[in-house]
């Protein structure tokens, strides 16, 4: 045990935003019961890995990362997707963790990190589908006790308004960008996706739940909004309301202190015009459209146990360009899909090549644990996906950067997000954290002064040069000031 009595643990968080904010609600937990938090592993007593299970790629860095956290003398503990995923596997498999942690051991990790501190012996759960444990009726999935990271409250009296409950999140960092989870889990079954298995099926958080958490992140100094989940566009499908996003969109953008609010991962087949409208069109709302598509080939996307096509696709930009002609739209893609022929691949050829997004994500198909695509045949030789690979990077890299280039000489509004030795970056509405590039601001005659810029600033900037899907830009109005001293980060907050 610490010689001080104070416990220290470092928290390291790997893959999407949902697993940063499930990172913060065990932050919570543990800074309540008198942890001292950090996301540097330098002298901690314990490092909690909260690992990513999505791709082989992502499987690899959370082994590397729990390895190297062992080599720190430190009591190493896995939690996150690929410890749900495998559990006693991974145990196994990985005698250098010291414990190996599933969804089912959040809302006592003080006390699991306390016995692995200890030296106690930790016994990993065995896996097992997590769609098993919910109702298949969506309205019933709330009466449950099923845990669902990222949807807890230190209180569960139904009968205490959402905006009174103590929030359980404990912020990690003090960027101007939070992530807000709407929802857990997904419903669908794409052929190529393993996450439901381990998320299980899809349950909302309410809306005065989420409001109240939008609020306590505006509090301590957030400026920008990520809504995140499996699958926004299904949003409400559980509370009885499938236009729930619609409605919730203006409230979070009404919210003092916000500035933009982000909507990603929407499902092209439940992306309903009001939807599109609502983003395109609500002041405060970033018009970006973060759709996984996958593929446009019909054939290959029946075969993933998805809908759509290249015209459908096209036709679903169009409507949101109409609304606003400078929306932006990211998206993934698979190739080497079991049974994609040359004919399905030049068919997501000739859409990428037409779909003018900002930014794209290519994926090299893998077989993937459980998933029925990995019991399929018609599989592609890998000589072939790599090559499919390689020529779709170079033309999205190619396609991406004339995007840009559209952009020049338009007016973007720029979010600051780091002001350092380095110089002044941001991101403008169709760039969304991490993923989409960014805008670098740069002095102009008669632009804003550069040295009076903060963090969580928000500019309209003239775009003047672009460095593939980056954007330089001059700050030429200063719309929404962040407020000077900014409040401390919280534990938690009424």
């Amino acid at each position: 045990m610490p010689e001080n009595g104070q416990r220290r643990v470092a928290l390291l968080t790997l893959g999407c935003a949902r697993n940063e904010v499930d990172s913060e609600e065990l932050a919570a937990r543990l800074a309540a019961d008198g942890w001292q938090v950090s996301t540097d592993g330098e002298g901690a007593d314990v490092v909690l890995v909260n690992t990513c299970g999505f791709v082989e790629k992502a499987k690899q860095d959370s082994i590397d990362t729990l390895l190297a956290a062992a080599d720190t003398g430190a009591k190493v503990v896995a939690a996150g997707c690929m410890a749900e995923r495998y559990g006693n596997q991974l145990a196994e498999s990985l005698p250098e963790a010291d414990a190996v942690l599933g969804f089912d051991d959040y809302p006592s990790i003080s006390a699991a990190l306390g016995s692995v501190l200890r030296g106690d012996k930790h016994d990993a759960h065995t896996p097992r589908d997590r769609r098993e444990l919910l109702p298949i009726a969506p309205a019933k999935r709330r009466e449950t006790g099923v845990i669902v990271p990222g949807h807890a409250a230190f209180t569960n009296d139904e009968h205490t308004p959402a905006h009174l409950r103590p929030v359980l999140r404990h912020r990690l960092d003090s960027s101007p960008v939070a992530s807000l989870k709407l929802a857990s889990g997904c419903d669908r079954r794409c052929s190529f996706c393993a996450i439901p298995a381990f998320r299980g099926s899809f349950v909302s958080r309410t809306p005065d739940e989420l409001l109240a958490e939008a609020e306590w992140l505006a509090g301590t100094g957030v400026r920008e909004l990520v809504l995140v989940s499996e699958n926004s566009t299904s949003y409400g499908k559980d509370l009885g309301d499938p236009r729930a996003l619609e409605k919730l969109l203006p409230q979070l953008a009404a919210i003092r202190g916000l500035v933009r609010v982000r909507v990603s991962y929407l499902q092209p087949a439940e992306t309903r015009p009001g939807l599109v409208e609502a983003i395109a069109t609500t002041p405060g709302v970033a018009p970006y459209f973060d759709l996984s598509f996958q593929h446009s080939s019909e054939p290959v996307l029946r075969r993933m146990r998805r809908f759509g096509s290249t015209e459908r696709f096209l036709e679903l930009l169009d409507s949101a360009r109409k609304l606003a002609p400078e929306a932006g739209a990211r998206s993934n893609f698979i190739v080497g899909f079991p049974g994609e022929t040359r004919a399905d691949y030049e068919e997501l050829v000739r859409f990428v090549s037409e779909a003018r997004l900002d930014a794209i994500g290519v994926f090299d198909y893998s077989d993937e644990d459980g998933t029925e695509a990995a019991t399929m045949d018609g599989k592609v030789g890998a000589k072939t996906i790599r090559g499919r690979y390689d020529r779709m990077l170079g033309l999205v890299e190619e396609l991406c950067g004339q995007r840009a280039e559209e952009r020049l000489g338009s007016l973007v509004d720029v979010l600051v997000d780091t002001v350092d030795g380095n110089g002044v970056e941001g991101r403008a509405a169709h760039q969304a954290p991490e993923v989409d590039g960014s805008t670098m601001l740069v002095a102009g005659a008669d632009g804003v002064d550069l040295g009076a810029l903060h963090p969580g600033d928000l500019v309209r900037a003239r775009v003047t040069g672009t460095e593939g899907v980056d954007l330089v830009a001059v700050p030429v109005e200063m719309i929404d000031a962040a407020p000077a001293g900014r409040p401390a980060l919280a534990v938690v907050a009424g």
